[in-house]
């Protein structure tokens, strides 16, 4: 497939469209893979879990899925991709575990840049070294969109493995959604069976939780980030906000405040809300959140998650605010 969208091609919009298309990239894998093995570095985003169930549709055991937990990731999301793939889907999926490794890499890195390059070099490292494990691996796919090739030219790189060896020979790269925009990608994810919650999913940046954990990384900061998170995202689901909401979590800096607990004295961190509503990511305006929802979101966060005693509302719209805080 070329790396340019003929003007002729539908915008995918139908359950019968997306099955046609997925008919045919079926067909097309099976030209391009024979009966040769692929590999996929499979996020658990809505463009690497398309990639990877459009690709056990087409040659089923013959892809490798390697999922690289980071210890980043959103409360659920690890087991969520186990479940889905490997439970439901009986994918052929490596499942690595390298919290400590990536944590102890990050350990008193504060400046956001060093951060994410310490995420990026690290992943590829792990999926480099997952790689030479497997035998006969001949593909590596990517869940590569369109937006993808108009940003970057007519290669673009996954921005997690983009940097493996030289050494490390494929014989070509399988990219089946490469000229879908992302709402014809969730719709691509439909009618492959995936759940709502996979395909629906909101934007989360690669580096994942460590750009809301501002300042340097510590263990019990990043859990009570993902806990207020997971409570963020599950009275915004309760409210009917899921999916009418563009972008919504928490961030949770590195300093702390006085306050009271139990009539005792606290000093704790704070938790901040930032809930955004945008077309293109370009500018951003702010999500008018109830107060009574607020309420209750702030009494669970403050009641439930150990380490906070204060919660705040980012009222910031893009520009002058950008949409995460590093």
């Amino acid at each position: 497939m070329a790396d340019v969208r003929p003007e002729s091609m539908e915008r995918i919009t139908t359950a019968a469209q997306a099955q046609a298309f997925i008919a045919e990239q079926v067909a097309a894998v099976k030209e391009q893979v024979g009966d040769k093995k692929v590999l996929l570095a499979l996020s658990g985003g809505v463009d690497s879990s398309v990639v990877a169930a459009l690709l056990i549709k087409a040659i089923g055991k013959q892809l490798v899925c390697v999922h690289v937990n980071h210890g980043l990731l959103r409360k659920g999301e690890p087991e969520q991709v186990i479940e889905v793939f490997k439970n439901q889907m009986d994918a052929n999926l490596v499942y690595i575990d390298a919290t400590d490794r990536f944590l102890d890499k990050l350990a008193g890195v504060a400046e956001p840049e060093k951060k994410r390059k310490i995420i990026g070099e690290e992943f590829i490292r792990v999926f480099e070294e997952e790689a030479r494990k497997l035998e006969d691996v001949n593909f590596l796919a990517q869940g590569t969109i369109y937006p993808d090739i108009l940003e970057s030219g007519p290669v673009k790189a996954h921005h997690n493995v983009g940097g493996l060896p030289e050494d490390i020979h494929f014989e070509g790269l399988v990219e089946p959604i490469k000229l879908l925009f992302k709402d014809e990608v969730r719709v691509i994810g439909r009618a492959l069976g995936l759940p709502s919650e996979m395909v629906d999913r909101q934007p989360f940046p690669g580096p994942g939780l460590g750009v809301r954990c501002t300042g340097a990384i510590t263990r019990d900061r990043l859990e009570a980030l993902r806990e207020s998170d997971a409570i963020l995202r599950e009275e915004f689901k309760n409210a009917g906000l899921e999916g009418k909401v563009w972008q919504y979590f928490t961030i949770v800096p590195d300093y702390k405040s006085v306050g009271v607990k139990n009539n005792l004295r606290s000093f704790e961190w704070p938790c901040i809300i930032r809930a955004v509503n945008t077309v293109d990511a370009m500018t951003a305006t702010i999500e008018e959140v109830p107060y009574a929802l607020f309420d209750k979101i702030v009494s669970r966060i403050t009641s439930e998650v150990p380490g906070i005693n204060r919660v705040l509302y980012d009222l910031t719209p893009k520009p002058t605010g950008t949409i995460e805080w590093e």
